[in-house]
């Protein structure tokens, strides 16, 4: 099944940001797009690989004994 096309209006909503962010995006080659005509289109994946890539998981904290209030 094919991806779904967005506009970069709809990439911007979805990602949470506004359309200069995605253009810039797109202007950097740090977003895979496609080129119909003069529009420009956001694969759905391409936004999802890119929240992935740039996902921070939390660092695991380490209890230790020192520091205790008595």
């Amino acid at each position: 099944m094919a991806d779904r096309l967005l506009t970069v209006a709809e990439a911007g909503d979805i990602l949470g940001t506004g359309e200069r962010f995605v253009r810039r995006l797109i202007a950097e080659r740090r977003i895979r797009y496609v080129k119909l005509g003069r529009p420009v289109r956001v694969p759905e994946s391409a936004l999802a690989e890119y929240v992935e890539a740039r996902t921070v998981e939390p660092a695991r904290r380490v209890r230790t004994g020192y520091g205790r209030a008595a």
